[in-house]
């Protein structure tokens, strides 16, 4: 709250007449992307196989094969062939999604409101592998590493940064928002993404506005254990400072801003069990394999689209929203976790995209996913190790949906001596993806489509003159 307290202050207004909203969602760990977007055509799936088989638990996904219910489950055999997908850009390759992601293959396929940007990664300038076989690049270091890689994607410097740049994007638009606290949203705890000059990030949790401690029913009264006196008393005493002293006045200052945002917040939010945001059974998910997940990502996004509901009542123009799905450090009992994981990235975009379109707001919210780094091409048995480039999905009516953006990776036989794979210009050691599209590009094209200026990217992404197009093209005009 102290943070929040911050987003006070100038900031330059861009003048926006018209509402729109980014949302992030993190995939924690570093999703592997090999077998999230995958290459069918013949030379590259051959390849895929032969790296992926090794170990006792094989990791290669199979392609024009029915389940067998009988296989242990979550097996590739279990699963069933991979989803393909029609890009218009088909690059003369087939390509597909995992088998868990059947919602998505119909955003991309059908409804065209899903796209894939390929190969992206944290870049501090553009690399070719001879540069950085030769131990000439310029990296993102430390690489490989989840805290300072995550915090590259999100605030575009290593760990310990301060300012991330959706935040900074938020900037420009804090005037037309009133200084509101409810620019920058986190349904997944602290997000340096969220945090920008001027505009702090105010923290929900899926269920609603925090309470300061104290109930209020729907008559606006205030309780604690039944009681309207102690809820008074302890009000009280948190927004009356005591002394004179000017850090015990700040405190109270912050106190009763916390409580005064919590209760415009809860008198905006809609009612979470009404359509389209609920009933609460329409984020369940049975998992594959066996399990129930009660909300998981479906259940944070179902809280941002509410607050997005919220923000228009309250006069926002623009917002970002920042929601996480833990668990992809996938360097063991890959076959399970991956797929469980695809399952809940599947189930909670097509909830979050079908509110949006019963709220007619599918043109005005841009969905993207990031995370820590891909991984690698080889198996280490049953799971993959930290790698450096990925793909990532953008979903919105705003988006060029049913189509892969950017060249996809080549891929090559290993040298079966140094684990390397000498034949590819977009693979290096162990088959760990070399970017050919920056993070910062990535960032600046959604903040294009945002409403910033040629001069306010440079702001945010200092580094973005480095590299050759500051639009990668995945976003409408």
């Amino acid at each position: 709250m102290a943070l929040n307290l911050a987003a006070l202050g100038p900031a330059a207004a861009a003048g926006a007449a018209d509402y729109k909203a980014l949302v992030c969602v993190f995939l924690t760990g570093g999703n592997d992307a090999y077998n999230t977007v995958l290459a069918t055509d013949t030379d590259s799936w051959n390849v895929y196989k032969a790296a992926r088989k090794p170990g006792n638990d094989g990791i290669s996904l199979l392609k024009d094969i029915a389940p067998d219910a009988a296989a242990p489950a979550c097996t590739p055999a279990w699963l069933g062939g991979v989803r393909a997908i029609q890009p218009v850009n088909a690059q003369g390759r087939g390509f597909a999604l995992h088998p868990s992601l059947g919602q998505m293959q119909r955003l991309f396929n059908t409804d065209k409101r899903l796209a894939i940007l390929s190969n992206v990664g944290t870049l501090a300038e553009p690399v070719d592998r001879a540069t950085y076989v030769a131990g000439k690049a310029k990296l993102p270091d430390p690489l490989f590493s989840h805290n300072d890689q995550a915090s590259q994607w999100l605030a575009m410097a290593r760990e310990g940064a301060s300012q991330g740049w959706g935040g900074r994007l938020a900037d420009a638009f804090a005037a037309d928002n009133n200084q509101s606290l409810f620019t920058a949203v986190s349904v997944a705890g602290n997000a340096v993404w969220l945090s920008g000059k001027t505009v702090r990030q105010y923290s929900t949790n899926p269920s609603g506005a925090i309470k300061y401690g104290f109930s209020r029913d729907a008559a606006g009264i205030e309780r604690i254990g039944g009681s309207v006196e102690a809820a008074a008393a302890i009000k009280r005493q948190a927004i009356q400072p005591g002394t004179n002293h000017v850090l015990m006045k700040d405190l109270a200052a912050i106190h009763q801003a916390s409580i005064q945002a919590e209760a415009q917040l809860a008198s905006a939010l809609p009612n979470l069990e009404s359509a389209p945001y609920g009933p609460a059974s329409v984020l369940d998910l049975q998992l594959p394999g066996g399990g129930k997940v009660r909300g998981g990502l479906a259940d944070q996004l179902r809280m941002v689209a509410a607050m997005i509901s919220a923000g228009q009542k309250l006069g926002l123009k623009r917002q970002v929203f920042f929601v996480a799905l833990p668990g992809f450090d996938t360097h063991n009992g890959q076959n399970t976790r991956h797929t469980q994981l695809m399952a809940q990235l599947d189930h909670g975009l097509a909830y979050f995209d079908n509110v949006l379109q019963s709220l007619g707001l599918g043109n005005q919210v841009t969905t993207f996913t990031a995370s820590d780094f891909g991984r690698t091409f080889t198996s280490n048995g049953d799971g993959t190790d930290h790698g450096w480039g990925s793909h990532q999905f953008v979903m919105g009516g705003a988006v060029k949906g049913g189509d892969i953006h950017g060249a996809f990776p080549v891929f090559t036989t290993k040298n079966a001596q140094n684990n390397d794979f000498p034949g590819s210009p977009d693979q290096l050691y162990n088959g760990v993806l070399l970017p050919k599209q920056s993070a910062v590009q990535m960032g600046a094209t959604l903040g294009r489509w945002f409403g910033l200026s040629g001069t306010q990217l440079a702001d945010v992404f200092p580094t973005l003159g480095r590299f050759g197009s500051a639009d990668l093209g995945f976003m409408k005009a």
